[in-house]
């Protein structure tokens, strides 16, 4: 297998640092060596940091972002429970389907593709009965919308929830603060704006969360992502489970060194800075962005594809002659719309310049 480096500004995955890779391809050695276990112990720390929480359950799941979410779901839902979904994207549809999946009786609050979920609507449907769950995306990727998530553990408390929500986009690239807002249980991945290859997928469950788990009335549906097991290899017991993916998950130590190192603000700050130059760059080749400007995720800028023109060929001519990948839009907007990423090692001004000099010349 030949591969050419590509530069990635789709949703996902963006590009890796070579400090990453160089991690990645370091010797395999055992789960249970002290090494290892010692860079266990240093990625839940670090991950703690970048969630903003003291959540003792905190770990990297082993398999990639959608694990995460099902890992939430069918620990905290039993057969028969409530849950209060938010949908305005393609994730928070897979959310529901998975709770229903679980066994759960969902009700769903929609808001329109490329609108953030309106927290009043929300607040009606939680007044129509006890839920156990009340599920929200933070960043989603389908669309790019940021959800402001601050009102959100106020509703959950009114109708007896936990507050569970998406954060694959956003861990890294924009502030999640789990403790401070209120969140029970919440899931990454670590392709985004962690900048490490696919394959692992970050969650943190309160304590309120963790007694949920451990006083379920039935086993977790799940065997393999059951968090009563695997907290027992990760919490200090180092109780076999599965066999870890070791090398992923020093390449995801060294990652969150990086973040770490750069600083959680700095990091914002860069996010936030690339996508307003992105932003007023595609505006000025007269594109259109669909999302308010106030709703818009930095990390990802959703671009509708001018009318008449193939957004799948001009995606394709981007990659054999520049070497770049964006993304295509999904569910509702599938065909008529451009995802572009600026994702941790991704959101840099070389990256700007590159991805609106190509669209240029291609649109042209």
């Amino acid at each position: 297998m030949s591969v050419t480096e590509r530069v990635l500004m789709g949703p996902g995955p963006s590009d890796v640092p070579r400090k990453v890779l160089e991690a990645l391809a370091r010797p395999t050695i055992g789960h249970l060596d002290p090494v290892f276990l010692r860079v266990l112990d240093e990625t839940q720390t670090r991950l703690r940091l970048v969630f903003g929480t003291q959540n003792a359950l905190t770990l990297p799941v082993s398999a990639t972002g959608s694990a995460g979410m099902e890992t939430c779901f069918v620990n905290l839902l039993e057969r028969g429970d409530h849950a209060l979904i938010c949908r305005h994207g393609v994730f928070g549809g897979r959310m529901a389907e998975v709770a229903r999946r679980a066994g759960a009786e969902v009700t769903l609050v929609d808001a329109p593709w490329g609108k953030a979920i309106d927290p009043d609507d929300v607040a009606k449907a939680a007044k129509t009965r006890e839920f156990k769950v009340l599920a929200v995306v933070h960043a989603e990727t389908s669309t790019g919308v940021l959800q402001d998530l601050s009102p959100f553990r106020g509703i959950a408390d009114s109708c007896g929830a936990m507050l569970l929500v998406d954060a694959v986009t956003s861990l890294g690239g924009v502030p999640v603060e789990v403790d401070r807002l209120g969140i029970d249980a919440v899931y990454s991945g670590t392709q985004k704006c962690l900048s490490c290859p696919p394959g692992l997928s970050p969650v943190s469950f309160s304590e309120r969360a963790t007694e949920v788990l451990s006083t379920r009335k039935t086993p977790v549906q799940s065997w393999y992502f059951d968090l009563n097991l695997i907290g027992r290899y990760f919490g200090g017991e180092r109780v076999y489970h599965h066999t870890a993916p070791v090398n992923m998950i020093v390449a995801l130590h060294e990652a969150l060194r990086l973040v770490l190192e750069e600083g959680l603000e700095a990091r914002y700050a860069r996010h936030r800075e690339q996508a307003l130059l992105l932003q007023r760059g595609l505006e000025a080749l007269g594109l259109e962005l669909p999302v308010d400007e106030s709703e818009r995720l930095p990390p990802l800028t959703l671009v509708r594809a001018p009318e008449g023109v193939d957004e799948a060929a001009v995606r394709g001519r981007l990659l054999a002659n520049h070497g770049l990948e964006i993304g295509g839009a999904l569910g509702e907007l599938k065909g008529k719309a451009w995802r572009i990423g600026l994702m941790g090692a991704s959101a840099t001004p070389r990256h700007v310049e590159l991805c609106l000099g190509a669209l240029a010349h291609e649109l042209a």
